[in-house]
Order: C-alpha cells, then structure tokens, then sequence
C-alpha cells in the first residue's frame, strides 16, 4: 500500500492550447510531451509553453492516441483516425512515414496504442476490430489484440483481450502489462526470449465506475493505473492492492454511466459527457521532473494535463535519456 491521497485542490495545470492530450510522456531534460489530436504530439517545455509537431503530407489527419518516442529522437504515433489505423513515424521535423498499417494481410484498424521497451521492441495495442468501435464497449466482448515488432517483423502476440489500452513492458523486461478497459482488469503476460508471449495472468481486477486506461510504474514495483469517466488515479501494489490515490466524479452521473456498462448499451457519448469538478477523463500517467517524482495525467477532454507530487519516484521508461 502505497501512503498518496490527493484532492482535487492539490492537482496544478501544466501546458495549454492542447488537443486531446490523450498520452503523456516525460523527458530528463524536463520536457515533456502529450499527443495532439490534430496529427503530431506537442512539446511542452518545462514553463509549460506549448510546441506543436504535426504530421506532413499524411492521406489524412492522424488521430493520434498514444504515441512512443524511440532512442532516435522519431515518434511513433498510434492511429486512432476511423479513417485509419496503424501506426506513422515521425520525425522531430515533421515529415512522417508509414510504420505498421498492416498484419497478417488485413489494414490494421483504429489503434489505441504503442511503446517502446528497453530492448527497442515496439508493442501495439489494437483495443478491438469491431466497427464503429463503441459496439465494443461491452463486458462480454474480447477481440482486442497486442501486436510486437522487432528485427524478424511484426506479429500478433496476444488476442483475446478486453478492449486492450496501454501495453507497457515492466522496468525489468520480464512481463508485459496491459489494461483491458472493458474488461476490467490489470493482466500481463511473461516474455519469452524471442518475444513470444505465455498465458495470460491476472494482476488485478476492477469494481464499478472503473475503467483502466493509462499505466506507468514505480521505483518499488507498482503500478499507477488511471480511469477514464471517473477520473481515477490507482496504485496497484505488486501484490494486487489496490489503494485509490486521486477520484473526481460525480456518482449519479457515474451511476449511468455503469449502467449502460452493464446492459451492454455503453456508447460514446458516455465516455464524452463526464461531469467533474476539476478532471476531465484522466487517461495516462506519467513521472517526470529531475527526481521523477511529478506526476503528470493526460485526459480526454481537457486543453491541459494535471500534475501533483508524488512520495515515490516513477521508474525510469524506456525513453527517459532521449535527446529530441
């Protein structure tokens, strides 16, 4: 159990002018980034002044999710566009380039998801193949899968999962950990020494009005885990403790929330009508600052990120000492 309880007067703002700053992710050079909606990802410099990097001359916009940075400075950009899918690369500058829109001979749909491990595999997150996606909103659907790329190519190392989110490999390269949203769970699996996957695992398991999303890990093993709608920050110890760190929402409006969850009748326009003090649709975490003991939170709905301090320092990702 980890002792951090925040209040909704205890978040500070970070950045402006951003465009669904679904992803946040921290540098040591005390910058940090968050996707844009508009098609790249913004730089927000440590005074919190925004630069936006936008994808050139793509057939469409990229609506961008989650994106990684790799060890050379490019980004990958995870395609949430339902007139795509896949993932881009792009450059610092801008110019962008296919990465994966394929596998197995099919495009690959609207995803969710992608990062980058130690070693330099990249890990992508495909939340479901179901079209349009909220038909997937449900308990009793698990068609989401989990693509790996490395030297040999791409493949699909996992299915069967509910609606997959984040999938991040640990700081110590032994598991992979995912969020299934809809599922409702923490689970991970152990990697094999060529990148293969072994069974499932339960890490731990979630009760109304919570709907994993966004991961990032600890010094001492745990897992920070937030909750799109009702905007809650969870610290999962390693042995599956869960201890809520940070909620705002409003319970009548989550009531309805969880149950048009449960009668399988969960539409968008749910995930987009949070009512909310102060948060709005918390769905990443990350730590950043020179001990890496701020803790940021990208969101849905909002034009800036939220950030508290932490007791404990996030363990370092795999793009911590990159040089953009």
């Amino acid at each position: 159990m980890i002792d951090c309880n925040i209040e909704t007067d205890g978040l500070k703002y970070f950045g402006s002018d951003l465009s669904r700053p679904e992803c946040v992710l921290c540098l040591e050079s005390g910058d940090t980034y968050v996707s844009n909606w508009d098609g790249g990802v913004t730089r927000i410099a440590p005074d919190g002044t925004p630069t936006h990097i936008l994808a050139a001359d793509t057939p469409h916009p990229i609506g961008v999710n989650g994106f990684a940075i790799m060890r050379d400075g490019d980004f990958l950009l995870a395609d949430l566009n339902p007139q795509g899918g896949g993932v881009w690369r792009m450059r610092p500058d801008g110019t962008a380039e296919p990465f994966l829109l394929e596998i197995d001979g099919r495009p690959i749909p609207p995803t969710n998801f992608v990062g980058v491990d130690q070693t330099g595999r990249v890990w992508i997150s495909v939340s479901t193949w179901h079209e349009p996606r909220d038909t997937a909103y449900r308990k009793d659907v698990a068609d989401g899968f989990i693509i790996m790329v490395d030297q040999a190519g791409a493949r699909i190392v996992a299915d069967g999962i509910g609606y997959t989110n984040e999938a991040i490999v640990d700081p110590n390269g032994e598991w992979l950990v995912v969020n299934e949203t809809f599922g409702r769970r923490t689970s991970r699996y152990r990697i094999g020494a060529d990148g293969s996957l072994g069974p499932r695992e339960t890490v731990t398991e979630y009760g109304a009005g919570v709907y994993p999303d966004g991961l990032a890990y600890d010094e001492a093993g745990g897992i920070w885990m937030t909750s799109v709608v009702s905007n809650r920050l969870i610290h999962v110890a390693p042995n599956g403790e869960q201890t809520l760190v940070y909620e705002d929402c409003d319970q009548d409006a989550l009531d309805i929330v969880e149950a048009a969850y449960l009668s399988g009748e969960l539409g968008r326009s749910h995930l987009d009508s949070v009512v909310s003090q102060v948060a709005k649709s918390i769905s990443s975490v990350a730590f950043g600052g020179a001990d890496r003991k701020t803790v940021y939170m990208g969101n849905l709905l909002d034009d800036k990120i939220y950030s508290f301090r932490s007791p404990i320092a996030g363990a370092a990702p795999s793009h911590w000492n990159v040089r953009i």
